[in-house]
């Protein structure tokens, strides 16, 4: 019946053509690229005319009875000039077969663009589609110009992959052989897969299975043998069996959307979509019920983006989100709805959007208020960490009491070390001269100020007494039993816990082990801070070190006509010089 009706058809355009027009003219339908046929030289290959695609395509022997003839031409590659295919070559190389040309085999001179014409004295159709005739990539069994169609299986399934375009090749009755290639890696003993002929089983897809793969069909006709190379590239997809409706993350009903009239109004939808095979997939936004392709304000804008899924091949997520400019308060009330469909289901969910309430300008106000406090109270805080030493200092120097006025002392320090000559260079010279020379301060310095003759203990506690500080030199050499240095370690707190006035000032001058200390060395300790001498660091009489043991050191205002002196450190040999002022404040 199909066949009765196309030869109709076929006569009725044969006769309409014939009575409209009495010249020839042909109907030329151009160029159909999505025909491309690509071959490989030396391999056997074949094109339809795509006239006969369709409802025609069974009727090539009604056509040819209604007086219709199908030729064939060419246009070779680079060139302009359209010449008729010779089928009468003496080997026979190129041929025609009804709706068919066959190449065995196809050369690389075959490239180019191929028209079939049907006609007669008054009709004229014809439709021209390209052949590409590739050679094969050097130490390779392919060419990576070729386009591999892609086919999905799916994870953890049994899938069998064809060797497409290979009937009707061979001749009936020839068993052609069949070898199969990943990334041109012959498959013998590979894994879960299982050449069979012209199909190769996956008897378990795991998306490392993924790749090209290449199957040659050898077989031999008319005494000569021929390849035929196919290659298609495996995919693998998530099972059938994950298969859902499109899954709707964003809007949800559990969010709302808050907008300022005027501002930007941006809302995400986002849908997940499972990979269903043979499926469509479609999202979009409506606003009252207009769908995106309606909208015409500029001011509306829709943007997508697409995550793709790494742990279930072929889902991704995809995301549109809406935006709007300069938002209107009416706006703000419309309907903004996101609907998701696939061939399993549909999802549409409308977002939550009302209008934000701004913050009232007294909170602003007080908001901005605390901020300055607060940022002004963390910059004292950071001045005070850094700078509170000079702080003291300062203030001492301006608005502190002179504790030197009416206590009946005599010292200002009195100053407790070992004797050994390294520590005796540290104290008559280092200490002595930046104490009394620099900063104004009188110190007692037992082996300096004692006379000849007198008690030791008598004396030290004498000298103690009569003494506003007691600045101690701690060393491992302080720490021996027996030692005057202990014994005025021990006058000190004694006299400052039974009198309080005399004040314990702790100079580290170098480290001693916890064990190595004596219990009234870890008793001053435990309640007094310690001084650290750091060597070269601590020489420069405006150091930390210095102006440390100057805040520990009593408050003392001298203001006289008569000159005083002042030393000056020379690094090299620490010896101090001297040089003359007036009004001394410590």
């Amino acid at each position: 019946m199909r066949m009765k009706i196309g030869f109709l058809l076929i006569c009725l355009l044969v006769l309409t053509i014939t009575r409209d027009c009495t010249c020839e003219r042909c109907d030329d339908w151009g160029e159909d690229t999505r025909k491309l046929t690509q071959a490989y030289d030396g391999e056997p290959v074949r094109i339809r005319c795509p006239l006969f695609e369709g409802y025609l395509k069974h009727n090539y022997s009604a056509a040819h009875s209604a007086g219709l003839t199908l030729m064939w031409y060419w246009t070779g590659k680079g060139k302009d000039l359209e010449e008729p295919i010779n089928i009468r070559l003496p080997d026979n190389r190129i041929s025609k077969d009804k709706d068919i040309l066959w190449f065995r085999p196809s050369l690389l001179n075959d490239t180019g663009n191929y028209t079939c014409m049907l006609r007669n004295t008054t009709f004229c159709l014809k439709i021209a589609f390209p052949l590409e005739v590739l050679k094969k990539d050097s130490k390779s069994c392919v060419s990576n110009d070729k386009v591999a169609k892609v086919f999905y299986f799916p994870l953890d399934e049994t899938s069998i992959l064809h060797c497409p375009d290979t009937e009707d090749y061979y001749p009936t009755g020839v068993t052609p052989t069949v070898n199969w290639y990943r990334r041109c890696e012959l498959v013998d003993g590979f894994v879960d897969r299982d050449p069979d002929g012209l199909n190769l089983k996956f008897l378990n897809m795991l998306q490392r299975y993924e790749g090209n793969y290449t199957c040659i069909v050898s077989y031999e006709e008319n005494g000569r043998e021929y390849n035929l190379t196919r290659t298609m590239y495996v995919k693998a997809i998530a099972s059938r069996f994950y298969a859902k409706a499109p899954e709707m993350r964003t809007p949800s009903d559990k969010q709302t959307f808050e907008f300022q009239a005027g501002g930007e109004l941006h809302i995400p939808c986002d849908v997940y979509f499972s990979y269903v095979d043979n499926s469509f997939i479609e999202i979009g936004w409506t606003i009252n019920g207009k769908n995106e392709g309606d909208f015409t304000d500029p001011r509306i804008q829709v943007n997508e983006s697409v995550i793709l899924d790494k742990i279930s091949p072929g889902a991704k997520t995809i995301k549109k989100e809406l935006r709007i400019k300069n938002i209107t308060p009416d706006e703000l009330k419309h309907n903004y709805t996101c609907t998701a469909r696939n061939t399993l289901g549909v999802v549409s969910r409308q977002a939550l959007v009302k209008e934000k309430v701004g913050t009232p300008r007294y909170i602003t106000e007080l908001a901005c208020g605390l901020g300055a406090t607060l940022f002004l109270v963390v910059c004292f805080v950071v001045v005070y960490h850094v700078y509170w030493l000079e702080m003291v200092l300062f203030y001492r120097a301006h608005f502190g009491t002179d504790e030197t006025i009416g206590d009946g002392k005599e010292y200002d320090v009195y100053v407790s070390y070992a004797r050994n000559a390294e520590e005796e260079e540290f104290v008559l010279v280092t200490l002595r001269g930046v104490l009394e020379n620099e900063f104004g301060y009188k110190l007692c310095i037992f082996d300096r100020d004692s006379l000849p003759g007198g008690i030791v203990t008598d004396e030290t506690l004498s000298f103690i007494k009569k003494s506003r500080r007691l600045l101690v030199v701690v060393s491992p050499s302080y720490v021996h039993q027996g030692t005057q240095a202990l014994l005025e370690l021990k006058a000190g707190l004694q006299n400052m816990a039974s009198q309080g006035n005399i004040r314990l000032v702790l100079v580290q001058y170098r480290s001693i082990k916890n064990k190595q200390k004596v219990k009234e060395l870890k008793l001053a300790q435990s309640v007094l801070g310690v001084i650290k001498w750091k060597g070269e660091k601590s020489k420069y009489p405006g150091g930390r070190f210095w102006k440390q043991l100057h805040v520990a050191l009593p408050v003392k205002k001298t203001s006289s006509t008569k000159s005083s002196c002042s030393f000056h450190m020379v690094p090299q040999n620490l010896e101090f010089g001297t040089e003359c002022s007036k009004n001394v404040t410590t």
